[in-house]
Formats: structure tokens, C-alpha cells, sequence
């Protein structure tokens, strides 16, 4: 399964977005399903509602609906991680949304995601050490 974040997310059903072409072009070449988080759908919802109106928004949720993609249960266990994850990186800072692509990072045991936040997933280390491979910049 590849984890994808909400810019690629936003990317994909926003052709004025610098990154749509490479977006639409790197997920042709994908074979693996797709999987994010709850905190991902919410905020990709608020953008494309924010930026592109409701039917963009609804495009999106109909994918979700139509199982375009997994989304990974964040347990009540989890809470610590991510306010450890979240006071880590809180220069950057870290939002709920990464924290919770980092925490399904360590649960898939691979940092193989779509993002078109570069600067972000460079600096993040799922397992403290491991980084991530950006699969839209290769």
C-alpha cells in the first residue's frame, strides 16, 4: 500500500495545481493500492471545498466512497505517539494530519507515500530514523 497526503490528494482533483501533471502521471505508473487517514480526508475535504468549490469536494468523497482508497483506524493507543511525533517536529510544525501519515508509516513498516510536500516528508523519520521515499519526486 503507498500513503498519500492531502497535497497530492488536492493535486490530483485540481487541474490548476503546479503539481496535477506529475500527479496524474506518477499514479498511472502505480500498481498498489492506495491508503491515508481520517485527519488526511478531513483536511483534503476543507481545501478542496476552501479552493475549488463543493463539486470538487464531492469528486473526492465519491472516490472515497467508490473504495479508491484505505484509510488506516487511528486507535485510542495511538494518541501518545502523536503528540510525541507532533512536539517533535514542532518547528516544522507538525500538523495532525503528518503525524498521523507518520504513525501509518511505522504501522505499514515503509515510508513510501505520495506528497507534494517535499520539505516536510524530507525532514520526518518514521521509526525515529527511517525517511520517507517521496514516490511524486523520483
Amino acid at each position: 500500500m503507498i500513503i498519500t497526503d492531502s497535497g497530492f490528494w488536492v493535486a490530483l482533483v485540481n487541474p490548476n495545481d503546479t503539481h496535477h501533471q506529475s500527479v496524474i502521471q506518477t499514479l498511472t505508473k502505480i500498481t498498489e493500492p492506495l491508503i491515508t487517514t481520517y485527519p488526511v480526508l478531513t483536511e483534503v475535504c476543507h481545501l478542496l471545498l476552501k479552493r475549488r468549490g463543493r463539486k470538487s469536494m464531492l469528486s473526492f468523497m465519491e472516490s472515497y466512497q467508490q473504495n479508491a482508497f484505505s484509510i488506516f483506524q487511528i486507535e485510542p493507543h495511538h494518541k501518545q505517539k502523536l503528540f510525541i511525533l507532533m512536539q517533535q517536529y514542532i518547528d516544522l510544525p507538525m500538523d495532525f494530519a503528518d503525524a498521523s501519515l507518520v504513525l501509518l508509516a511505522e504501522h505499514l513498516g515503509h515510508g513510501r507515500i505520495l506528497s507534494t510536500d517535499q520539505r516536510d516528508f524530507n525532514t520526518y523519520r518514521w521509526k525515529q530514523t527511517k525517511p520517507f521515499e517521496n514516490l511524486l519526486f523520483l
